[in-house]
């Protein structure tokens, strides 16, 4: 385990960055490239370890695919350019591959074994499970169904009208995976509206999907076919620099080409309730990717009560926005967030315990968390636990930017998963 000192410069950060290529996309256009026909260029790739074991996944059953840097060329032959592994298909600490692949394969005429690391052992798979059951797949998984390693026999599905007990665009995308190759219309009702990464994805490579409010409907199968994907930045990654310059007064950042997806950018509209001067400039499209520039300016912040729709949309930002909140006047409640109990770790919980231990005002509730946020107070700083957790990790390193010590994060290799130069980034803004 690697423990990595942050220690902030105590001078405004300035600068221009370019953000990693967005990981829920670079997820996507991999097995979308693998299960199209013909030649799929992906520019952009992120080369986080989650992103590759996606990568990894696809090549042990069969598909060809070169490298060159965060570029890739995948060579795809249909569904049926799929072959049986010779091996369990290790998805490392992503639950994103095993989510998404347990619906690909459940329609694939082999059988096949998804497993990862503790973490992913820990994560409850019974969500995506049951639905595939329903559609007629054979799969299996420890205690009663619920969790990894997931066995699976691909068979021939039928389709279903699906109403998901939770807005999860893994849950939602792994039953389009499957209702891709399955003969008849799949209809999935959310109760709230997830991220729409794959939805958008499948009509890049010239599928078809219906989507009115919270219902989707496909008919399958579909035959799909390859395209060129320009992979935007990961909005989720920029959320730390965001971050770092509302904490450091007299900052300006601009971050380039981040993907502004809506059902990713809760975030921002929680800032601009806090007061926070954030920018979205030279607005674009890639692949039906809203895609622009983010200007930070460093301002005055006031706090904000954050729940309900909107936490879909932010669920991945809230260690991070927790933090924001220490430096905003007043005290910020954050609530609904119980699915953040499930995540790599308890990330209420670890949020809490972890930015109490560098000496924030901050506490725990059953669904959230109350900071009470005291502008300009610093933090103590010292050795802080990521638990593993990548987004942990790199919050807990942007506390540094606020904090008399440095901080010590404990078990920073976490931070490979979705953001492998982070630390090379804050350091060049940090001059």
């Amino acid at each position: 385990m690697t423990d990595l000192e942050f220690k902030g410069s105590g001078k405004p950060l300035n600068g221009e960055l370019k953000m990693p290529g967005d990981k829920s996309i670079s997820h996507r256009a991999v097995i979308f490239g693998a299960i199209a026909h013909g030649v799929t260029t992906v520019e952009g790739f992120l080369r986080g370890n989650d992103c590759i074991s996606t990568l990894q996944c696809m090549r042990a059953l069969g598909v060809q695919i070169d490298e060159s840097g965060d570029h890739l060329t995948i060579n795809g032959q249909g569904f049926d350019g799929l072959s049986e592994p010779n091996r369990v298909l290790d998805v490392g600490n992503s639950g994103t591959t095993i989510r998404l692949l347990s619906g690909l394969l459940s329609a694939l005429p082999f059988y096949s074994v998804l497993a990862g690391d503790v973490s992913i052992h820990r994560r409850p798979m019974g969500r995506v499970i049951r639905p595939l059951m329903e559609m007629g797949a054979d799969l299996w998984g420890r205690s009663g169904d619920s969790y990894a390693p997931i066995s699976i026999k691909g068979r021939k599905l039928h389709p279903i009208d699906y109403h998901l007990p939770v807005a999860s665009a893994q849950v939602k995308s792994a039953l389009i995976l499957a209702g891709l190759q399955t003969e008849g219309k799949t209809t999935l009702t959310e109760p709230g509206a997830s991220r729409d990464h794959t939805e958008r994805m499948l009509r890049a490579f010239g599928g078809t999907i219906r989507t009115e409010g919270l219902v989707h409907e496909l008919v399958g199968p579909q035959y799909l076919t390859g395209t060129d994907i320009r992979v935007p930045g990961d909005f989720s990654s920029a959320a730390f620099f965001i971050a770092a310059a509302l904490l450091t007064p007299d900052s300006h950042l601009v971050l380039r080409s981040v993907g502004m997806n809506p059902t990713r950018t809760g975030m921002i509209v929680v800032l601009e309730k806090m007061g926070a001067k954030v920018s979205l400039v030279n607005k674009k499209e890639w692949n039906g990717e809203p895609v622009c520039d983010i200007v930070i300016d460093h301002a005055q912040l006031r706090a904000a009560e954050i729940g309900g729709a909107l936490i879909p949309q932010l669920i991945d930002e809230i260690p991070i926005l927790a933090l924001i909140a220490t430096e905003a006047e007043g005290t910020t409640v954050i609530r609904d967030a119980s699915e953040l109990k499930v995540k790599e770790t308890n990330r209420i919980r670890t949020t809490v315990d972890e930015l109490k231990r560098i000496g924030a005002d901050i506490e725990e509730t059953e669904d959230g968390m109350i900071i009470h946020g005291h502008p300009g107070r610093r933090f103590s700083g010292g050795p802080a636990d990521s638990s593993g957790d990548h987004r942990i990790g790199m919050m807990l390193a942007v506390a540094s930017q606020k904090s008399d010590a440095p901080v010590v994060v404990r078990q920073a290799e976490a931070i490979a998963v979705s953001f492998p130069t982070f630390r090379d980034q804050l350091a060049q803004i940090q001059r």
